[in-house]
């Protein structure tokens, strides 16, 4: 038997107040539904489910609250004429909550559930971007439908318009206007998966926005440059030093990325060879562990670092068990290898920008097309040949040049 009824949650607000909720009841299990209103316990009476006299708005809450509750008891019924028996969850699905209708409101939700999945990277930057488009609807919030194609371009343009900071106009690049869009769609598709917004009024794909990137240009060291990186005496306690270790390293191994690096631990070695899989993607492996890479992790060797850690960056951590947390000391730490590797680069005379992810394209561009595409992507880590295809293809000028060659060498 399954029943709804509306109740005031025990889950008290910042102000004191307590929401008002739909609860659904279905087979013993029981599921809640926020209607975006919240009064102080004193005001509600429980046996009755009414919004008492003494709250300054009493009528209109309990008008809406009936309103609420008829629409919940129709879905109810509706349902189970069609099927015998119907979860809590499902019905909750099915009716089309108050709360969370706006653009803004979802938008706390999907950040609340990049929180939950510990990805902080994005969190940090999607944050900003929402803020923005908020900063443009003048700190309004925005129905899903009035997120129409004409405001969208509108809001293309104010992006491109930069951003004073200081007297000084900051402009975007097109780049980061997509990923401007890009957390609007993501928002949008989530609404649509909701029941919060009807596809039809979707302002992206055919006929609508288009988000693609423009193509970037991928610069990678030359390998005289990399033997001047190996050369160059530092102290060895230095975090100079260390940060260089940690850039060769990443590139000795086909250009790991920085967050694999910086949570490998001792276990991760075994028999002469380094066993992990990549944190993208999940995508297990194991590579041989080049001669200067193991030169290297003898300097490291002996330490005594928290959980097993080969590299000390996070070791700040008592554990490596909260992933939000951990993505965020990667941040952190990683901003201070590429302070200090921006003082190497100048210290080995190499006026290119050198950071950690330059390790990957560095090893991109010294690989070229002497290694085929199928071990490129083992060694990349990568899902799907394609994105090893348009990853290498930043580094392959041979046919280009020689093309080139052919036609102006006269």
């Amino acid at each position: 038997m399954s029943s709804v009824k509306i109740i005031l949650r025990q889950k008290q607000n910042k102000d004191k107040t307590f929401p008002l909720a739909v609860r659904i009841t279905s087979g013993r299990k029981a599921s809640y539904m926020y209607i975006g209103q919240n009064i102080k316990e004193t005001e509600w009476d429980e046996v009755n489910q009414r919004v008492k006299k003494s709250h300054p708005n009493s009528a209109r809450l309990n008008n809406f609250l009936l309103t609420k509750l008829a629409e919940a008891n129709d879905k109810l019924l509706e349902l189970e004429t069609k099927k015998d028996v119907v979860s809590a969850k499902t019905i909750k699905r099915q009716i089309r909550p108050t709360t969370g209708l706006t653009f803004f409101k979802q938008a706390e939700i999907y950040i609340e559930n990049l929180k939950k999945s510990g990805r902080y990277n994005g969190v940090s930057a999607d944050q900003p971007r929402i803020k923005r488009f908020r900063e443009f609807l003048h700190g309004e919030d925005i129905a899903f439908e009035d997120i129409t194609v004409a405001l969208l371009n509108r809001y293309r343009n104010f992006l491109k318009a930069g951003k004073m900071v200081k007297d000084e106009t900051i402009k975007m690049t097109e780049r980061t206007i997509i990923n401007h869009l890009i957390v609007i769609r993501s928002i949008y598709n989530h609404a649509i998966k909701e029941k919060i917004v009807d596809i039809k009024h979707y302002p992206f794909g055919k006929g609508g926005i288009k988000v693609k990137f423009p193509e970037s240009i991928k610069v990678g060291l030359m390998p005289e440059e990399v033997k001047r990186i190996e050369d160059i005496v530092l102290k060895q306690d230095s975090f100079l030093n260390h940060a260089r270790n940690v850039w060769l390293f990443s590139f000795y191994f086909a250009g790991m990325r920085v967050s694999d690096v910086l949570r490998l631990t001792w276990s991760d070695f075994q028999n002469d060879r380094l066993y992990y899989s990549m944190g993208k993607n999940a995508k297990a492996g194991s590579l041989k562990i080049p001669e200067k890479a193991a030169n290297i992790l003898l300097l490291y060797k002996g330490r005594d670092c928290k959980n097993d850690l080969v590299f000390p960056d996070l070791e700040v951590l008592e554990e490596l068990s909260d992933p939000y947390e951990v993505q965020r000391k990667i941040s952190y730490a990683v901003k201070r290898l590429d302070k200090y590797l921006a003082k190497v680069a100048g210290l080995a005379k190499i006026d290119k920008k050198l950071t950690m992810h330059i390790a990957r394209h560095t090893f991109g561009n010294i690989s070229g097309d002497r290694i085929s595409i199928q071990m490129l992507q083992k060694l990349y880590r990568h899902s799907s040949v394609t994105t090893t295809i348009g990853y290498q293809t930043n580094f392959i000028h041979k046919d280009a040049d020689e093309a080139l060659d052919s036609v102006v060498s006269f």
